[in-house]
């Protein structure tokens, strides 16, 4: 069982094939390479990795980070010669991108790409948490308006309302969601 996906890239020849022996040693599953940014993107967005090694030369490389971090393809770990602190702050900020100096060192990667895959996993996670009470607010409040209906139309109490509703999706075998959907479509289609 691989820790993570990654995918390579550098015009670098030398240093993919030293990342390419390095990576699965350490339970790495490397899933591509590419030579420009342009061609990065492309095989990132194929076959989407968890975690991103990028030489800071790369033509088209910051592209690649800033395209990788904002649609959260990966987290992205960055291979510079030299640290320079303003574009370490202004990355660092997304939580999803690490450093390491090249030449590149497993006691320097290693921690970066751990560090970065941690981040990754849980701000993915996080996002799934909001998707998912997003959807269940917005459930509720459809919920509440075909209550509304319910108790506009036929005079039933909140709670007969909701028991009716919820009956509905029982019988039906299906959702609440989709039962007050239909109750407010049947409304409105009867009120036009």
């Amino acid at each position: 069982m691989y820790r993570a996906r990654v995918f390579l890239a550098s015009t670098d020849v030398e240093l993919r094939r030293r990342l390419r022996a390095l990576l699965p040693k350490e339970g790495y599953q490397v899933v591509g390479e590419a030579d420009s940014g342009a061609e990065a993107l492309r095989r990132i967005r194929a076959v989407p990795p968890e975690l991103v090694v990028l030489d800071d030369e790369l033509p088209g490389g910051l592209e690649v980070l800033r395209v990788v971090t904002d649609d959260r393809l990966g987290a992205v770990v960055l291979l510079t010669s030299v640290w320079q602190r303003d574009l370490g702050a202004r990355l660092a900020g997304s939580g999803l991108v690490g450093f390491a100096l090249k030449p590149v060192r497993s006691a320097t990667l290693l921690p970066a790409l751990e560090t970065c895959l941690a981040a990754y996993r849980r701000v993915t996670a996080l996002e799934e948490e909001v998707g998912r009470l997003k959807e269940r607010l917005e459930t509720r409040k459809v919920v509440e308006k075909a209550k509304g209906i319910l108790m506009q139309t036929l005079g039933l109490t909140e709670q007969e309302a909701y028991r009716r509703i919820q009956k509905e999706s029982m019988d039906r075998c299906t959702s609440m969601r989709a039962i007050a959907d239909a109750i407010i479509l049947a409304h409105e289609l009867r009120n036009k």
